[in-house]
């Protein structure tokens, strides 16, 4: 560490407001990121009980910014808080819900016309209390909150199976996409009684109340999230991974025909090691591939997976793809064959779920035979993308079912 910060010492502070220091302070350049845990912010912005883990090469250091203010203030448990506590359908999955879809869509319709406040009902004694519908989320399209609820509504049955029972982190936007943003995982004390919420063992070894998957997607939409961000694993065995993931991440001169062509690179190794994938739009610039793993895989073994083929990708098509992770070091047309993804409690935007994008674009499943020159991920958004799943089916949890064979990986 001494050899990397020494070329980038400097006499002053780099900070408007200079910290003080226990020491005498060594000034440098900010150029080198690295990732901190710490146990929370104080009231004058500073952080409490900080801790170095590592070096972040993967992270340019003009990307990172002070986020929004956290909500996971500490509080005492609640004894509401338990294990396993009872699901209530608070969405429209109509398997598990005693009100179907159309129901909750004319209920929805009904609340706007009244003002955008008011509870869903979804029989049973089970009633969601909604609020600000009319809210705009994205300015450009003037999509509103109740335009976001009405989409996870129509395509519950489809994203509700990739959420079950895996902890989530939500990233809020209270005030649409060019609000202020935050992400939250621990759910707070104002948690309804009908949401599932478990305790889950943090890295550090804190027990905390998490957000889980299963029938509250338009709670989450309710807070203010957009998208649906869960975990790789389930809660009773978040040691081990579901499936691994490739991200596709294109450089800055890298367009999107790029990074049709390195999947289809990718698709080439994935079935030359006998394996099969599922693909989608991550809603954004790239596109992630999922292999399904077998039951009881771990999340080292998930990461070794993704490693191999990346980087057997990168190694037949340097002009192409790279795994490198230092951004400098990234030829700029290149596209980042990202493995790291599959840390445990690392997240990526779930399929069928809304990006908080310009364009309201969706994460879109794909047909492998899709990756055409012609692909383009904006042409997936909230203003028909439920078409597009009510038409083809559920393409997703179909190719997810059937897993890898361990035979194959090994």
């Amino acid at each position: 560490m001494y050899h990397r910060l020494k070329p980038l010492e400097r006499k002053t502070t780099p900070f408007e407001e200079t910290p003080k220091t226990n020491a005498k302070a060594h000034w440098v350049k900010p150029e080198v990121v690295v990732e901190i845990k710490f146990n929370e912010w104080t009231a004058d912005r500073r952080l409490r009980q900080p801790i170095f883990v590592g070096v972040r090469d993967d992270k340019d250091p003009k990307e990172v910014g002070l986020e929004g203010i956290s909500v996971q203030k500490k509080s005492a448990r609640r004894s509401t808080v338990a294990k396993r506590p009872a699901r209530v359908s608070i969405s429209a999955r109509a398997k598990s819900a005693k009100v179907d879809a159309a129901t909750l869509l004319e209920q929805l319709t009904a609340l706007e016309n009244k003002g955008g406040d008011g509870y869903l009902d979804f029989g049973g004694s089970k009633k969601l209390k909604v609020s600000n519908l009319d809210k705009v989320f994205f300015p450009k399209e003037k999509y509103t909150k109740g335009d976001v609820m009405r989409y996870y509504t129509r395509i519950a049955d489809y994203i509700l199976p990739t959420i079950q029972d895996r902890p989530l982190v939500l990233k809020r936007f209270p005030n649409g996409i060019d609000g202020e943003s935050f992400y939250q995982q621990k759910a707070p004390e104002t948690t309804p009684a009908g949401v599932r919420v478990e305790v889950i063992e943090t890295d550090g070894g804190e027990e905390q109340p998490r957000y889980i998957g299963g029938d509250l997607l338009l709670y989450t939409i309710q807070l203010g999230a957009i998208s649906v961000d869960p975990w790789h694993s389930r809660v009773g065995s978040l040691e081990y991974a579901d499936y691994t993931i490739i991200d596709l991440d294109p450089g800055p001169r890298a367009n999107f025909q790029r990074v049709v062509q390195v999947a289809r690179r990718a698709k080439q190794v994935i079935d030359g090691f006998g394996l099969h994938a599922a693909i989608k739009t991550s809603g954004s610039t790239g596109l992630h591939i999922y292999l399904p793993l077998p039951p009881k895989t771990p999340n080292d073994a998930a990461t070794i997976v993704a490693q191999m083929i990346a980087t057997k990708v990168a190694d037949a098509h340097p002009k192409e793809a790279t795994i490198e992770r230092f951004v400098k070091a990234r030829g700029a047309s290149t596209v980042y064959v990202d493995y790291l993804q599959n840390i445990q409690g690392k997240t990526v935007a779930g399929p069928y779920c809304v990006r908080a994008k310009p364009g309201a674009t969706v994460s879109t499943p794909l047909k492998w035979t899709e990756l055409t020159d012609a692909l383009d991920p904006r042409d997936f958004h909230l203003g028909n993308a439920a078409e597009r799943f009510e038409r083809i089916g559920d393409i997703w949890n179909e190719a997810m079912r059937k897993k890898n064979s361990l035979r194959a990986l090994v």
